[in-house]
């Protein structure tokens, strides 16, 4: 046999501080490397239950339909919008941020009416410019709400909303990307009746694999829709019956990517997910703290910046792409750029999962010390 004309992958390793992916714990691999199963196999579903065991825990709900889907975070987005939406209805999206604006294109593209609260990067949006659209719009059907927004760093407050979408009786979908796994997102508590997320990030898997939770209210309206959602492969009533009814086939499940992120979530159920919280707000604190000690300035409002994503202000005169490439070439760290309006002017640094973790910040710290001098 010839040999390839391709030479084997030859990457270092690097410290990976940008907004997802993070690195992987050495278990993550490892399961990762188990052998393949097939998609009915006795042992594989026996996985898959524990798998939404385990989902049930992190998102804090008792919903049974917790699953993975196949795809990054966007994959799950679009089966919460599409699953809900019919041509003609309107849905209430709140933005402040890149992602946000994201929401309300999937909407769009799905035959719904995006009507947007938009407010400044940087920002949250208040209870009361939700309740002033629900009062505009009272034939609303959903909204929509990203907590932690990756393009700006900041968490939205759900509590006060998710009371208050309820008392209208509509249905509220929350976005918790860049969150889960590394804040406090109690479902059921929060009055969330859709919620995703996706494996990369604070869960501390690997990208190409998602997470959603429905609750009753939120099945009941998509079982109680005028025709089928437009589309097959993210159909959750046709996905629900491989996972909660057993019989039916729908896609061939992407055994080692759930493996890994029933690794992760093993992992977050060992630690314990307040003490996994705190992790990364100390981490996240402490990250800060160094920042302003280099002179750096933090981005958005104070009050509500998150733990596991910074963003953080470029110096002026200070060039975005070459720190960024030394950052990269002289000590494998890669953080990124911003988003939108921010895009040359911010950078963005993630500290979630196996990448929260103290001495990263001390050595990303002493990096942008020696480079920015």
């Amino acid at each position: 046999m010839p040999e390839s004309q391709f030479g084997q992958l030859r990457h270092q390793p690097r410290v990976l501080l940008g907004p997802g992916p993070s690195n992987l714990h050495p278990r993550i691999f490892q399961a990762m490397s188990s052998p393949i199963l097939g998609y009915l196999d006795p042992d594989f579903l026996a996985l898959m239950d524990d798998t939404m065991v385990l989902l049930r825990r992190v998102f804090q709900t008792e919903n049974e339909l917790s699953i993975t889907l196949p795809g990054t975070g966007m994959a799950a987005m679009e089966a919460a919008i599409c699953n809900v939406v019919e041509p003609g209805d309107k849905v209430i999206v709140g933005i402040h941020g890149f992602f946000g604006q994201r929401m309300a294109d999937i909407v769009e593209r799905h035959g719904a009416t995006p009507i947007k609260v938009e407010v400044n990067f940087g920002e949250v949006i208040e209870a009361d410019q939700i309740s002033d659209a629900l009062d505009a719009y009272p034939d609303a059907k959903m909204v929509g709400i990203v907590h932690g927004e990756t393009s700006s760093g900041i968490g939205q407050p759900l509590e006060e909303i998710g009371r208050l979408v309820r008392e209208r009786d509509k249905l509220f979908l929350v976005d918790t990307v860049c969150s889960l796994g590394g804040a406090d997102i109690a479902v059921d508590q929060l009055l969330v009746d859709i919620c995703y997320s996706s494996g990369q990030k604070c869960i501390g898997g690997p990208a190409g694999i998602s997470c959603i939770t429905l609750n009753d209210r939120a099945r009941s309206v998509i079982d109680a829709r005028s025709q089928s959602p437009d589309t097959w492969y993210f159909d959750l009533g046709l996905i629900q019956e491989y996972w909660l009814g057993r019989g039916a086939y729908h896609h061939t499940a992407p055994g080692p990517m759930i493996y890994a992120i029933r690794e992760a979530l093993r992992m977050i159920d060992e630690e314990g997910l307040p003490a996994r919280v705190e992790r990364h707000q100390r981490c996240g604190d402490l990250l800060k703290f160094g920042l302003r000690d280099l002179g750096l300035q933090l981005f958005g409002d104070p009050e509500n910046r998150l733990p596991m994503l910074t963003c953080v202000m470029i110096p002026d005169g200070v060039d975005d792409v070459a720190v960024r490439k030394r950052l990269l070439k002289e000590y494998r760290i890669e953080i990124v750029g911003g988003f939108g309006q921010l895009k040359g002017k911010a950078w963005r640094i993630g500290l979630m999962g196996y990448s929260a973790q103290e001495a990263n910040v001390h050595y990303l710290l002493a990096a942008l010390a020696e480079i920015l001098g």
